[in-house]
């Protein structure tokens, strides 16, 4: 990827997910960390800054929504810089992620999709806003 190497959280607790896509990620030119629980993955926000949030609906501290609210309130850029990613295909969880105005990737799903997700959520050189 030419340009800023992209910044990236994911918080997922299934330690598999986060080491494939870190590594996947990784290659891919991104700046990657993870984290296994919504109170690891908030933490790290408040230590350092990502450009996107990758977020698993399902954690086990807490439910991905609310981590989105309270990493939010903590890094207002994350309001339309984070996706969610779930295997959970209720019509519940499509309810909590539409109430959130994230996007959404399902699980399983192709690294080439989520690469193109995550460059196009990234701020930009020029963006104010970044």
């Amino acid at each position: 990827m030419p340009g800023i190497q992209i910044r990236v959280l994911i918080i997922d607790d299934e330690a598999a997910i986060c080491k494939a896509l870190s590594i996947a990620l990784s290659r891919a030119g991104f700046d990657v960390r993870t984290a296994l629980t919504g109170d690891a993955g908030l933490a790290l926000l408040k230590q350092q800054p990502v450009d996107v949030l990758v977020l698993d609906l399902r954690v086990h501290d807490m439910r991905g929504d609310v981590i989105f609210e309270l990493a939010k309130a903590e890094r207002p850029e994350l309001a339309r810089r984070t996706l969610f990613v779930t295997g959970d295909i209720s019509e519940r969880a499509d309810q909590i992620i539409a109430a959130c105005h994230c996007p959404l990737l399902r699980k399983p799903f192709e690294v080439r999709d989520l690469v193109s997700m995550l460059i196009s959520m990234a701020p930009r050189a020029n963006d104010a806003s970044a």
